[in-house]
């Protein structure tokens, strides 16, 4: 395991991050398997973890907080607020009023009194950026959180909020969390550059692009059970189902591609995607996903993974630096696409 400076703060973290979104009723329930995983996890060097109070209405912060008993201290932890929690219109979004609950209820479920990364979900078009980083400022002085995120932002709303920091004097995001897969690039052109210029560290979420670059969807064989973009996955199918999706022919065609580069570099399919990604310079830690013991130990074994000029240029000819593959969402949920807004 490897270890990168979080952006430009004094925070060693591991290079892989171990994402716990599969923790509870939308993967795995059960106690003591989520903790083989994380304690598996550990053992293998990673010190970053990584959650959201949506994940199973708070089961994922319930099953870390319990796992994470004696070990607090041994890891850099991570949450995310934004998403509903309750049928409440106010149980939601960048309001202070929001904040100051959802930071409670997430302490209070993971057990421990500080939040090392506290993350906001998602860009809140309602609300103004000052209150939300004046409210997160709030609770870094409070010292229930110490370093502030941001997730799927946009990249021009990612310089809004440093520019609104920098001018209020409040704390900034120091992280962002973005879509970022082999098959989802197109933040390389506005995004990560942004992150770079304000230092910003960037973990990425997805880089297997939901399965996809595991291999498991395969031409003219059936889509596995249980698996994301199944018709009983977490994703859903297309409502057209997955095999008259316009999309999906144009992907098997890049993993086809894709899984002989990895033959030709000696790697399986999952090995490629994952080491693909940390090969940008402004990537500092990975989110791995694994619902199960054998998917962790598959994706741990990418952690030391090189790729060369070679490969990396061989990659670039199947979804060129940029470009995202069709049907990719980055769920910035801009408004301004709707046609109230764009339509005189």
């Amino acid at each position: 395991m490897q270890y990168r400076k979080l952006g430009r703060t004094g925070v060693e973290v591991s290079t892989q991050c171990f994402g716990a979104m599969m923790f509870g009723s939308i993967a795995e329930s059960d106690q003591g398997e989520c903790e083989r995983m994380l304690y598996r996890a550990l053992d293998a060097g990673i010190n970053f973890i990584d959650t959201a109070d949506m994940y199973s209405r708070g089961d994922s912060e319930e099953i870390l907080g319990r796992a994470l008993k004696g070990r607090r201290d041994d890891v850099v932890l991570a949450t995310k607020f934004f998403n509903p929690m309750g049928d409440d219109r106010n149980m939601r979004g960048g309001s202070r009023r929001w904040i100051f609950r959802a930071v409670e209820d997430s302490l209070r479920r993971l057990g421990t009194d500080h939040i090392d990364l506290y993350q906001m979900h998602r860009y809140d078009w309602n609300t103004d950026i000052d209150e939300t980083l004046g409210a997160l400022d709030d609770l870094v002085r409070q010292g229930k959180v110490l370093y502030l995120g941001s997730s799927s932002f946009p990249a021009d709303w990612i310089v809004e909020a440093q520019w609104s920091a920098d001018r209020r004097g409040t704390a900034r995001f120091v992280c962002e969390q973005p879509q970022y897969s082999i098959f989802a690039r197109s933040i390389e052109v506005d995004m990560l550059p942004a992150a770079r210029r304000h230092g910003m560290g960037v973990m990425p979420w997805s880089p297997l692009a939901g399965g996809w670059l595991t291999g498991k969807y395969r031409r003219g064989e059936p889509t596995p059970a249980g698996a994301r973009f199944g018709s009983d996955g977490i994703m859903g199918a297309s409502p057209r189902g997955i095999e008259n999706d316009p999309s999906v022919p144009v992907r098997y065609d890049a993993v086809e591609r894709l899984t002989k580069i990895a033959d030709d570099a000696g790697l399986s399919l999952t090995h490629l995607a994952l080491a693909w990604v940390g090969e940008h310079p402004a990537i500092t830690s990975t989110i791995i996903g694994p619902k199960t013991l054998a998917q962790l130990d598959e994706l741990l074994g990418a952690a030391d993974v090189r790729l060369d000029a070679a490969t990396l240029d061989a990659i670039d000819e199947v979804v060129p630096p940029g470009k995202d593959m069709p049907s990719i969402n980055h769920l910035t949920g801009n408004p301004s696409l709707q046609p109230e807004n764009r339509r005189r």
